[in-house]
């Protein structure tokens, strides 16, 4: 399980697992709840450098950053 402090954006911690390469559990601990949900389920099973790819420079609101593009960054941390 690795556990990633995001920058910038309104979660505050993200776990998740990466198995044979594979994402698994992504949990976001704070910001949207329904969204980050989705994104956790969207991403079950998926090719952790393919997610990161399609999530890497997402942005929210002008911050420069989202929780998405911090799944990528944590993701790639982790690799």
């Amino acid at each position: 399980m690795y556990s990633y402090a995001p920058s910038g954006v309104c979660a505050r911690k993200i776990n998740f697992e990466i198995v044979d390469g594979k994402l698994h559990n992504v949990k976001f601990i704070g910001g949207c709840p329904g969204n980050l949900a989705a994104i956790g389920k969207l991403v079950e099973g998926q090719d952790a450098r393919s997610v990161a790819a399609i999530l890497a420079g997402n942005d929210c609101n002008g911050r420069g950053t989202s929780c998405a593009d911090q799944l990528s960054k944590a993701i790639l941390a982790n690799l």
